[in-house]
């Protein structure tokens, strides 16, 4: 279990995270949702340890989580958004070198790198560099780096940032068997229909407060899960009904001009931010 009190991080005078009070459970898979700037990738940040908290703590198993505490940061494992791997090492290569960082044997490091690239689809890749890897590869192989250790916690900063639409739903995908071997996962995202699909709660953060925090479904059902979306002179509007029938009476009405449709969790976002996720 991870526990998040009173998580408050300023740079100067700017707050960028301010006073967040989160419980994260075992196995669970959590989403960290936000504009630019709203302070998720500041909050993994903490939670990895690069940055220290300016007030708060973090608490792992009910352990303090500091730079420290190297049990409690074997635990975790983190994917930022950018590539972090040589160019010029194969997969293979890239695996051993995480493996002897922990001073892992040298047959574990062969026979767990097997299992790993076998899991993400990546074996007839392994002699390939990381180069010439595919962006949707090579986000897959720090799935695997990350795995080596076999965390019990891990930090996904957003792992799917500019990967094309199949990609994406690969790495879904392997996520969701990830988090199946009761994993607890982290995740950032820009994208609201991957929480939307693979979390089973999420926060959402707006200039580092906590705004909501629920299941997708739930979240979902409190804005309304029926949506009209209806052009005006002023653009496009959407109002959210309770009952089907509400939407649909308000959808005869409207005309040619409305069109129905289930409400989404970024509508949710939208709503709850005042703003579409990604603008500034």
């Amino acid at each position: 279990m991870i526990e998040i009190k009173g998580l408050t991080k300023r740079f100067g005078d700017f707050t960028a995270v301010d006073h967040l009070d989160l419980t994260i459970n075992t196995g669970e898979f959590f989403g960290l949702l936000g504009p630019n700037g709203a302070g998720k990738t500041t909050t993994i940040s903490m939670m990895s340890t690069v940055l220290l908290p300016s007030e708060g703590q973090i608490l792992v198993d009910g352990q303090v989580l500091d730079r420290k505490a190297s049990a409690q940061k074997r635990k975790l494992s983190v994917i930022t958004q950018e590539y972090s791997m040589r160019q010029d090492m194969t997969m293979d290569e890239v695996m051993e070198y995480q493996g002897r960082l922990y001073y892992m044997p040298k047959k574990v490091i062969k026979e767990k790198t097997a299992e790993l690239l076998e899991f993400a689809g990546l074996t007839e890749f392994r002699k390939r560099t990381v180069r010439h890897l595919s962006g949707g590869m090579k986000r897959k192989l720090m799935i695997c780096r990350a795995l080596m250790i076999e965390p019990e916690i891990l930090l996904l900063d957003e792992p799917t940032a500019g990967m094309d639409a199949l990609s994406r739903r690969q790495m879904w995908n392997l996520l969701r068997q990830v988090n199946g071997r009761n994993m607890t996962i982290v995740l950032t995202t820009h994208y609201i229909e991957e929480a939307q699909a693979l979390c089973d709660r999420v926060a959402l953060i707006n200039r580092g407060k906590l705004q909501k925090l629920d299941s997708p479904d739930a979240l979902i059902s409190e804005l309304g899960a029926f949506a009209v979306d209806e052009t005006t002179e002023n653009g496009l509007v959407t109002k959210y009904f309770h009952q089907r029938q509400e939407a649909i009476d308000y959808l005869t009405a409207a005309g040619s001009q409305a069109s129905f449709r289930a409400t989404t969790l970024e509508d949710v976002f939208v709503e709850c931010a005042g703003r579409k996720l990604g603008q500034s």
